[in-house]
């Protein structure tokens, strides 16, 4: 099964040259031009990443991250923040608000690439980092809850 990843830009050359680069590489990819679109195929697909631009129509990049961040189903899929916008005060805000990258426009395909390789390693580390594996079981420690502790009522 080939990782799956997301790029929305609303720029088709932009697209297209990811995309190019991404399928060269061996990647599923899969396209959006706004924010809604983005959105819908993010909660609907579920994509391994996101490369994601700010200056989207509809919903903007940063109330997309924003979102996607706030939903437990999407927020721990890594987002690349693709822009124009290069200024620092962008870059902090984009990475506060929860990507994981962020790379300015123009940009190198090959550059890309790399980075998106090494988020979706680190990604996978990670998971296998928060797993104990026996046989068939699979225990994700991160899912592990203890007991509320509630006083009894006199």
């Amino acid at each position: 099964m080939k990782t799956k990843i997301l790029v929305v830009d609303d720029e088709p050359d932009a697209v297209e040259l990811i995309e190019f680069n991404l399928k060269a590489n061996g990647y599923e990819v899969v396209s959006a031009t706004d924010g809604e679109e983005a959105l819908e195929k993010a909660r609907s697909g579920l994509p391994n990443l996101i490369i994601l631009d700010l200056m989207l129509p509809e919903v903007d990049g940063m109330e997309v991250c924003k979102i996607l961040r706030r939903d437990p189903r999407t927020s721990g899929i890594p987002i690349i923040m693709l822009t124009a916008k290069a200024a620092e005060i962008d870059r902090v805000l984009g990475l506060e608000l929860g990507a994981d990258d962020y790379v300015t426009k123009p940009f190198s395909p090959r550059e890309l690439v790399l980075r998106v390789k090494r988020l979706l390693r680190s990604g996978a580390a990670e998971a296998k980092a928060h797993q104990i594996v026996w046989k068939e079981l699979s225990i994700d420690i991160r899912a592990i809850r203890s007991p509320s502790k509630e006083t009894p009522s006199s």
